[in-house]
């Protein structure tokens, strides 16, 4: 049973009120993920209530979580990502294929998404809300990777799945490296993230959709301002993004799992090749681009990312950590709850501006579930 529980804190108390606006296993064969292995340290960084801004004259100012976490919902099953309808929040779960709807002190299954195929790092992955009426979906099918439309039927509090319209197929699969995250740009356009699907080369190849960020219309068809005509591919050179966000100026971030060595933080430029696999890390070369920022795979395994006011905030799994990255200085970090809350698959900017921190714990990696894992949770920043 899906246990739901409430705090003195706005965003808990009254989860009704809210409307969201908007792996690689170490030293295995094939690379390193997203693994069981335990955190470098142990304990977090104490969060400020007068950080020092980072931002220049005209930008928005870097914010920093302000205390500990909150627990909205606990008990969720390998929970991957949210996103809202109205003032009800969706939740995606893996390994089930499940939509849960959280809704006041309530929660319950909306839906299942049809022809999953489960398996290591496949199955049912992002969600983004199209309105309040319409659900992308990234999730893994028997012909690959997949993204599809859900039509929502009823309200907040009794939403229900609808017909599903297949927006794009065929994307390549594997056990792992299968990217997942879609969102909305503030273009409208929907952006997709594409794994290598364990074939390193297929990153390289402007005609394979693996080891991409894709960019499409909600339709599935190409815009014409894409970098390369009847092409959706957007960037390229990538073994596995999971997290990807736009600061106010449009500046898109995404994270991305490393092979053995380095995890990193891109900014995204259209028709760049980000390097792999000829490149993990900063390579330094006029060919390929660097990230703005590195960590080694012990201490991070990035997945999901969220942008609020002039911070970047990027989840970490194996890392088991929270970082906090200035848009005005990318290439620097603070760290938060390291190793307090376990694995962190995606945080999401909530309406009114708090974080949200969606822990993944109980997917076979790790130490294993704690107690009410997993959870959605929330905390102030500023």
């Amino acid at each position: 049973m899906l246990a739901i529980r409430t705090s003195s804190r706005r965003l808990g108390v009254a989860l009704a009120a809210l409307a969201v606006g908007g792996f690689v296993l170490a030293g295995c064969a094939g690379g390193s993920a997203d693994t069981d292995a335990a955190p470098t340290a142990a304990a977090s960084a104490a969060p400020s209530s007068s950080a020092p801004s980072t931002s220049e004259p005209g930008e928005s100012a870097a914010v920093v979580p302000q205390g500990e976490p909150a627990t909205v919902a606990a008990d969720l099953a390998a929970p991957w990502s949210v996103a809202a309808v109205g003032d009800a929040v969706l939740v995606s779960e893996r390994d089930t294929g499940d939509i849960r709807e959280i809704f006041g002190d309530t929660t319950r299954v909306i839906g299942t998404v049809p022809g999953v195929v489960f398996g290591g790092e496949g199955g049912l992955l992002g969600i983004a809300a199209d309105g309040d009426d319409g659900l992308f979906v990234s999730s893994t099918g028997p012909d690959g990777n997949r993204v599809q439309r859900f039509a929502l039927t009823g309200a907040p509090g009794s939403l229900a799945l609808g017909d599903a319209a297949t927006v794009l197929d065929g994307i390549p699969s594997a056990r792992t490296h299968n990217g997942g995250r879609i969102a909305f740009g503030p273009d409208g356009m929907l952006y997709v993230t594409t794994g290598d699907a364990s074939v390193p080369d297929l990153a390289q190849d402007r005609d394979s959709l693996a080891g991409k960020i894709l960019r499409m219309t909600p339709e599935g068809a190409v815009p014409d301002d894409n970098p390369f005509p009847g092409s959706l591919v957007y960037s390229y050179g990538h073994r596995n993004p999971q997290g990807i966000a736009w600061a106010a100026d449009g500046t898109l971030f995404a994270s991305e799992f490393g092979q053995n060595t380095w995890d990193e933080l891109n900014v995204i430029t259209p028709g760049a090749n980000y390097g792999w696999p000829v490149v993990e890390g900063q390579g330094g070369g006029a060919d390929f681009v660097d990230p703005v920022q590195q960590w080694s795979t012990a201490e991070a395994s990035p997945s999901g990312i969220a942008v609020i006011e002039g911070t970047v905030f990027i989840a970490n799994l194996r890392g088991e950590r929270v970082r906090a990255v200035p848009v005005a200085d990318p290439s620097t970090a603070t760290e938060y709850y390291v190793g307090e809350l376990g694995r962190i698959r995606d945080v999401v900017a909530a309406p009114d501006g708090d974080l949200w921190i969606l822990t993944n714990n109980t997917d076979g990696r790790g130490a294993g579930p704690r107690d009410g894992d997993d959870r959605l949770l929330a905390v102030t920043v500023g």
